[in-house]
């Protein structure tokens, strides 16, 4: 609903004109924003027009352009994230202004996190499987970065084993990840963040066939590829289970059986988290609940994604 037609039910509703409406003789008043039909008159015909976009009123991020308002269902093709999308007012899809990141709105939502049922290549790391609840939405990337935004931002040689523009930017450690976010007023997502926009709704280990989704040391020919080039997941994101492993924020911890909200991770650790897969890894690591321990210097084969709040 645009702000025009929240404005206008504003005044219809202080004026008592849901149940009889006055119709208002306005063709002299031009431009009266309650005439939105324009046809000189504020009646039942402009309610109806009203009420027919009810819901929440479309709000415009200070830091983004807005590209798509809505979620495209040929993109985004579980219903009822679309519809907790929508229901929060946020545009869907947008373009970070500072980094030209595209990046793609991820709504509130409860899910099981953790091994899918069923999963005979799980780790240990990975058990037991329990219900998590995220109550704020964010943004995320819908690619890892990549080598070229990474070197615009921070004005750094590029760490990367392998060169290209639109290839992910790797061989980070947590700091270099961290000190990007920072510099461009983004985070890394926590471990349960990622792994919810990971699955969107989806409750298997991967969310395709693992060729068509992602690259993986059978398919990578040993080296990483321009983002965007396989299938994406049921929201929209790209190499969430190959080409690079990435950061998340989270210091490591076991999980346990009990239902938790909007998890952080401990407040200090000795190692922190990475999720997804990657080009010289094999299959069995390459799963939407892999979680691997790893210290903060470490930085073979690893990228990310950066995550913003709205």
């Amino acid at each position: 609903m645009s702000a025009s037609h929240c404005r206008f039910l504003l005044v219809a509703l202080a004026a008592g004109v849901l149940g009889a409406f006055t119709p208002q003789v306005l063709a002299q008043n031009a431009g009266c924003p309650e005439d939105v039909n324009s046809d000189g008159v504020v009646d039942s015909s402009d309610l109806a027009m009203v009420l027919s976009k009810w819901g929440p009123c479309e709000t415009t991020l200070g830091w983004a352009t807005t590209l798509e308002f809505e979620p495209n269902p040929a993109v985004v093709t579980d219903e009822s994230f679309r519809q907790r999308m929508v229901s929060t007012g946020l545009p869907w899809r947008v373009r970070d202004n500072g980094t030209q990141m595209e990046m793609l709105l991820v709504p509130p939502g409860t899910y099981m996190m953790g091994a899918s049922k069923d999963d005979s290549e799980a780790t240990k790391e990975e058990y037991p499987a329990h219900e998590v609840t995220l109550t704020h939405a964010f943004y995320l990337s819908r690619t890892e970065v990549t080598q070229a935004t990474w070197q615009a931002t921070m004005k750094q040689k590029d760490p990367s084993s392998f060169h290209g523009a639109t290839l992910p930017v790797n061989n980070l450690t947590f700091d270099q990840a961290n000190q990007f976010c920072a510099a461009n007023s983004m985070r890394l997502p926590t471990e349960a963040e990622w792994e919810y926009a990971c699955r969107g709704g989806n409750t298997t280990p991967r969310y395709g066939a693992l060729d068509d989704i992602g690259w993986y040391v059978a398919n990578s020919q040993l080296s990483t590829h321009p983002v965007a080039e396989k299938l994406p997941n049921p929201l929209g994101f790209y190499d969430m289970i190959g080409n690079v492993r990435e950061w998340c924020q989270d210091w490591y911890s076991d999980y346990t059986a009990a239902a938790v909200v909007d998890p952080m991770g401990p407040k200090s650790g000795d190692v922190r988290i990475l999720r997804g897969g990657s080009w010289v890894i094999s299959a069995a690591y390459c799963r939407a609940s892999i979680r691997v321990e790893t210290p903060t210097f470490f930085s073979f084969s690893i990228g990310f994604r950066a995550a913003r709040n709205p």
